[in-house]
């Protein structure tokens, strides 16, 4: 059948005539009974799809003309339109058909943006610039504001895809900022591709003043600001509309711990400007202001590169054969010559000026400040000044008092002792964290005198620094002043004592030590000090005395150096027994609390006195208290000392007992086993022969025949050369059993492991098999 062409005059399909097969009557008829329905056209459509273009885009017209409010049907329409002209050039009229039923759809579909889209990117691919410009204008136009974000895109992509048209661009991209303020650093990015600088540095400006601002690449506020910087200070001549030092200024005061990029650009800023001389004075703004040594670094190096890169320039000027060379070029570079290796100089005190400004209260980094000055007189003094005015004694790191001292010292090197002691009368009154630094500088003070020949006055300050204070004060109370609290620091007494046993009188030295013992602060050492400086004056009763109120002062195990030092000293000086029964009392109650560690060389002593001076009975009875009394690895010495002074005193034979204690109280084996022997020994000797036998089938339980050869073979040989074939039986006898019972425990040791181990093995055989 041949149906006409009934298309409105807009439509581009041709008014000619189009075949149609019999199977297409079906559809139309379902067609003229609901032409209403998608569905229904959608059917017919799908079935003819195979046809020609022309066919199709008839029933697609006829379809729209009864829904032209389907954005079903004009989405089909549109990209199958499109798709049959994919292949022709886009100068073809075709083109423009496509464009009329892109233009005949909105009419209807205005509020879709995927239409809008579609159109748009159809436009774009005609390479249709102010068209497609336009139509990107009547979509936003059209569509809702919450529908923007899907044109917006797009949009940016088509006119940043024409680098020729950049006004048109940077006016699209304004509007769009508005929508999204966010998207400020993909401007940026384009304004920086498109070379529009100043307009770049603006909105940098923009996004770093406002608050709120999120980067969507990640960038942290403080990167933006270095961006900005490199910007303007690589660009000095294209940037006219921002204030670049006030901006830069601004960065580096609100990053105070990363602002050697912020001054490097501003100094580089100047140098790109040809202004050499101010870039300069920023380098040094610089330098004497940033806190880190990682941005010190930073400027310095940028510093000496920027020299450098001058001397640079005026020596290639000097080598140039075309250009003449004057005396003002010559002059010009030495000068920056000098200023190079000025700069170079002054590096270690820029370092140091920037770790003290870090902080001010380190004591070490200001004492390295006055060494980098050398001899310069006036600046040391400055430097000391400014140093012990600034430290704060209670938070400074490193010893405050050294840094007192160092400063009275240099007075006193450059032989002004007037203003050393004017520095060290100030520095007592200072409010040290300890006690022991005020007491360095007391003893630093007079030291300074001694050196000066007036141990007088030495003295005298050790007077003055030593007056207890008008109420009771706790040494360890930190709430208390450390001046009113040095009254008990040991340190000091020690250096007073000293300074009166060289330069003062017995009278003089013994009260300072009896003060410090009034104060309870005595060590051990200063106690025996103090008794063996009465002792060289022959005041040794006062010297006992002194031992004693030590004695007092402490326990053990502080007191043994006291007490052995105080009974050696007793024993030396009435070495004819004459106050015998005094110095047993002493012995005594030095033992009484003896701990075990300490006691053998007390008891030894005691012994050696009684030896000399009393009963040969008491000194053994002291012997046997000792054998009790010292340490478990001590004991097997300590009856081989009594074993050998009681053969000497009483004979041989009066050893058995000591023998049969020993090997009674004896804990190690080894050390039974050697007494044993002895014991053996000493009875074959006197032909006690069964005792000895007896001994040594004693001693026989405790020796495995297995590792303990040397006493078997020792029986065996006294038996060879002592007994007979019913003892020699004996004691293989003995020695049998002896195996045989080591054995029993050998096996059962082993069979109480293998135990263990079956039973580990079938706990675990358990586990794997639950």
């Amino acid at each position: 059948m041949t149906v006409e062409n009934d298309s409105p005059p807009s439509s581009p399909i041709p008014t000619n005539k189009l075949v149609f097969d019999e199977t297409d009557i079906l559809y139309e008829e379902d067609c003229l009974r609901n032409q209403y329905s998608v569905k229904t056209w959608l059917r017919y459509i799908d079935h003819i799809k195979e046809g020609p273009n022309e066919k199709i885009n008839l029933v697609y017209e006829r379809a729209l003309r009864e829904l032209p409010g389907s954005y079903k049907l004009w989405h089909n329409y549109l990209k199958l339109r499109r798709k049959q002209i994919r292949s022709k050039c886009i100068i073809d009229s075709a083109y423009d058909e496509v464009n009329n039923a892109f233009e005949r759809s909105l009419v209807f579909m205005h509020k879709m943006p995927r239409i809008w889209l579609d159109y748009c990117q159809f436009l774009m691919d005609q390479c249709k610039i102010t068209r497609t410009r336009r139509v990107f204008d009547r979509a936003i136009r059209a569509l809702p504001i919450t529908q923007h974000n899907r044109i917006w895109p797009l949009y940016i992509k088509f006119v940043t895809s024409h680098p020729e048209i950049p006004d048109t661009a940077m006016r699209v991209y304004k509007r769009y900022l508005k929508l999204q303020p966010e998207c400020a650093e993909q401007y940026i990015d384009y304004l920086k591709e498109i070379g529009n600088l100043d307009e770049c540095a603006k909105y940098y400006v923009g996004i770093l003043n406002n608050d709120h601002f999120t980067s969507r690449q990640g960038k942290s506020t403080h990167q933006l600001w270095n961006e900005l910087c490199e910007l303007v200070s690589k660009n000095p001549t294209k940037i006219k509309s921002v204030p670049v030092e006030p901006i830069i200024r601004q960065g580096i005061l609100k990053y105070k711990d990363q602002v050697g990029q912020l001054w490097t650009s501003l100094a580089d800023f100047y140098i790109r400007s040809g202004c050499f001389e101010k870039a300069r004075d920023i380098f040094e703004e610089a330098i004497e202001s940033v806190l880190t040594v990682r941005d010190f670094t930073q400027v310095f190096d940028a510093y000496a590169q920027s020299e450098e890169g001058l001397i640079s320039a005026l020596m290639n000027k000097t080598t140039d054969e075309d250009e003449e060379i004057t005396e003002d070029d010559d002059l010009e570079l030495e000068l920056r010559l000098a200023r190079l290796e000025y700069l170079m100089d002054r590096r270690p005190l820029m370092l140091n000026s920037v770790l003290l400004r870090q902080n001010p209260h380190n004591v070490n980094e200001w004492l390295k400040r006055v060494k980098l000055h050398g001899e310069q007189y006036d600046k040391i003094i400055q430097t000391f000044t400014t140093a012990v005015q600034t430290v704060d004694p209670k938070i400074c790191t490193g010893k405050l008092q050294d840094l007192w001292i160092a400063f009275a010292r240099f007075y006193d090197k450059y032989q002004q002792p007037d203003e050393a002691r004017y520095i060290y009368d100030k520095a007592v009154k200072v409010n040290f964290r300890n006690v022991d630094d005020l007491a360095a500088i007391w003893c630093a003070w007079c030291e300074m005198e001694l050196q000066h020949e007036k141990s007088d006055a030495a003295i005298k300050l050790m007077e003055r620094a030593t007056v207890l204070p008008r109420h009771k004060v706790d040494y360890y109370d930190t709430n208390e002043l450390v001046q009113l609290r040095l009254h008990k620091c040991l340190k000091l007494w020690s250096f007073y004592v000293d300074l009166e046993e060289c330069y003062g009188t017995f009278q003089t030295c013994k009260s300072v030590y009896d003060r410090i013992l009034d104060l309870r602060i005595a060590t051990p050492q200063i106690i025996m000090n103090y008794g063996l400086y009465l002792e060289e004056n022959k005041y040794y009763e006062d010297a006992f005395r002194t031992y004693e109120k030590g004695i007092a002062l402490f326990k053990w195990p502080n007191v043994y150096d006291i007490w052995l030092t105080y009974l050696c000293k007793f024993v030396a000086r009435y070495s004819d027994g004459s106050k015998l029964e005094r110095a047993r009392d002493l012995f005594e109650q030095c033992l009484e609390h003896c701990q075990a560690k300490f006691a053998k060389n007390l008891y030894l002593l005691y012994a050696k006195l009684e030896e000399q001076h009393g009963l040969d009975r008491r000194a053994l009875k002291i012997y046997e208290r000792a054998t009790n009394a010292v340490e478990p690895k001590e004991k097997e010495e300590m009856f081989n000392i009594y074993i050998k002074r009681c053969g000497e005193m009483q004979g041989i034979t009066a050893t058995r007992d000591i023998y049969e204690k020993a090997i009674e109280s004896l804990d190690e084996e080894k050390a039974v086993r050697d007494m044993c022997l002895r014991y053996a020994d000493l009875e074959r000797k006197l032909g006690e022969i069964d005792r000895a036998r007896a001994i040594y089938s004693h001693c026989s339980q405790m020796c495995d025949p297995r590792i303990h050869t040397d006493f078997w073979q020792t029986w065996k040989e006294f038996e060879i050369k002592h007994g007979n074939e019913d003892t020699m039986r004996e004691m293989l006898r003995i020695k049998r059993s002896v195996q045989a019972t080591y054995n029993v425990q050998v096996n059962y040791m082993a069979a109480q492991m293998m135990a263990a181990s079956m039973g580990d093995d079938a706990a675990a055989q358990t586990q794997i098999a639950s």
